[in-house]
């Protein structure tokens, strides 16, 4: 978990567990900002983050999201706060117990507590130390407040309990994210690496509207460029096109070459090889996943309707912040060819 803090005139802390949309957001280690990072982990954590500041111009500390005082000594003086903290997984780790089989598996850190109470203490900090400006980034998925997923449910109650401690917090919802890091693409070519069949939940008939996650990112700092116009607003990301979980997973093979088996799958079943995955350290599938994929994953109205929406209470677009959305047919090839057998070369004369 990794938490940077930039300081310059304008003073910005961002607040993450995952590097993915900070990796693609390097805007704020330009520009003679100063950047504080804090980190749970050892230096091998965030030694790539380096390069993308100026020379001296980014400082590394520890900070713990269950450390409230070690997390307000971050935000202190903070202009800006960004929450990208959040999680997809219960982590799980062994214990030793009294009785047979003497070992038990026990939840680290939840779901819940990534999405809804960190979230909670963060906005109430900033409500606390007077911060000017509260950005959090949550999810398309918290629209469906009767979700059968829990984390679809814990970003909706993550939103409600941010805005209850601070009001004027800007609200980032973006649908499924696709990029180099993603696991969304990249999740169907590493399924088929490992498994010759794969299931396809329910069909794969839901559909989803896949985002370019440098998109996400180039609408937070539009967002940061005047934080003051989006007070208490929310903004939504999310692609130029739906698609059904079927064709996600045709277009991907389409690309890498694989030939694994499509298979109609309900849900329940599908859940019970997500019962022993969930117990990976980086979870390929777990139960809650399976719930997630039964369900659409798209922005809360079409693009004609947020066009059509009166100005008050208006719901922002990246397209009203001057980002364009990326096709995915534009970008999965240059990170999906990997899973080639021989990678690109092997269709290309004169290399055999």
């Amino acid at each position: 978990m990794l938490l940077f803090v930039i300081h310059s005139c304008l003073i910005i802390v961002v607040l993450t567990n995952t590097i993915y949309i900070y990796h693609h957001n390097n805007s704020t280690g330009s520009n003679g900002t100063l950047t504080y990072i804090g980190t749970r982990g050892d230096e091998f954590a965030y030694r790539h983050l380096r390069p993308h500041h100026e020379l001296g111009r980014a400082k590394f500390s520890y900070y713990s999201s269950r450390d409230k005082q070690s997390m307000a000594d971050i935000i202190a003086d903070a202009d800006i706060v960004i929450n990208l903290i959040g999680k997809y997984y219960d982590t799980k780790a062994l214990e030793n117990t009294d009785s047979f089989p003497f070992l038990n598996y026990k939840v680290s850190t939840s779901v819940w507590e990534a999405n809804v109470e960190v979230p909670k203490m963060i906005a109430e900090l900033c409500t606390e130390m007077q911060v000017d400006n509260l950005i959090h980034v949550s999810s398309a998925a918290a629209g469906n407040v009767d979700s059968a997923s829990e984390w679809a449910r814990s970003k909706a109650e993550g939103e409600k309990e941010v805005l209850k401690a601070y009001p004027w917090a800007t609200i980032v919802r973006p649908t499924q994210m696709f990029g180099h890091e993603d696991k969304l693409l990249n999740l169907f070519a590493k399924m088929a690496e490992r498994f010759p069949v794969i299931p396809l939940v329910d069909g794969g008939h839901a559909l989803t509207q896949p985002v370019y996650v440098d998109d996400v990112a180039r609408t937070i700092n539009r967002i940061v460029d005047d934080p003051e116009m989006f007070e208490g607003r929310r903004v939504d990301c999310f692609g130029p096109q739906d698609y059904s979980y079927a064709e996600l997973a045709k277009f991907v093979y389409d690309i890498t070459e694989q030939e694994p088996t499509l298979s109609d799958v309900p849900a329940e079943v599908v859940k019970y090889g997500a019962n022993v995955l969930q117990y990976e350290g980086n979870p390929m599938l777990t139960p809650d996943m399976v719930d997630l994929w039964t369900e659409d994953y798209l922005p809360e109205m079409t693009a004609e309707k947020y066009e059509a929406q009166k100005q008050l209470g208006k719901v922002f677009t990246m397209k009203d912040l001057g980002v364009e959305a990326t096709p995915i047919e534009k970008m999965a090839f240059k990170y999906l060819y990997r899973f080639r057998k021989g990678g690109h070369f092997i269709l290309a004369e004169g290399y055999h």
